[in-house]
């Protein structure tokens, strides 16, 4: 594995502020609706974490996992599911929580899949929205941050299981690349 050096992109003050926000907006559109929040494992769980315990209403909570296979860098378009949500969903309104969107992949074989569960309505939340990087049309309902570029960690963001501990997002700048600037 070769060097690398991590710089800031968002600090932990300014994602509770994005959170809040999105909170409240959340809070409004689902008054007196029966919402389920469905988290992505394993990047999500700090995200929805956070932001539930920033909601006015009730909700109910439920995780869901994926993977994507192909190299580290490129998602294959072939996503397998891991781990189902057990929740009923017929007849509820339904947030999907992700950390990160970029290619689109995984979260449009998702949002397929949830929506043969029945459910009133399928909604997308996603901390980070790299749209630069879509393939797949997919839209974020509600959206923290855009991020046009970078491998990011931090916040529940890993790289092979790393760093997802940290409270600011970071981005990894490789030593090779950094040299090449």
């Amino acid at each position: 594995m070769s060097e690398y050096k991590l710089r800031p992109v968002i600090t932990y003050n300014r994602i509770q502020s994005k959170i809040r926000e999105i909170a409240k907006t959340i809070s409004a559109q689902y008054k007196d609706k029966n919402l389920v929040m469905v988290g992505i494992l394993k990047g999500a769980f700090i995200f929805l974490a956070d932001l539930v315990r920033e909601l006015s209403i009730p909700v109910e909570i439920d995780f869901i996992r994926l993977a994507s296979y192909g190299t580290k860098a490129e998602s294959s378009g072939s996503v397998q599911l891991t781990k189902d949500i057990e929740l009923p969903l017929e007849g509820k309104d339904v947030v999907i929580v992700e950390d990160i969107v970029d290619t689109g992949y995984t979260l449009e074989f998702l949002v397929d899949h949830l929506k043969k569960k029945n459910p009133r309505s399928v909604k997308v939340c996603a901390l980070v929205d790299k749209s630069e990087r879509r393939t797949c049309p997919v839209k974020i309902d509600f959206t923290g941050f855009k991020i046009p570029r970078g491998f990011l960690v931090g916040y529940g963001l890993d790289f092979s299981e790393k760093f997802r501990y940290l409270k600011d997002v970071y981005e990894i700048i490789f030593e090779k690349e950094s040299n090449k600037k």
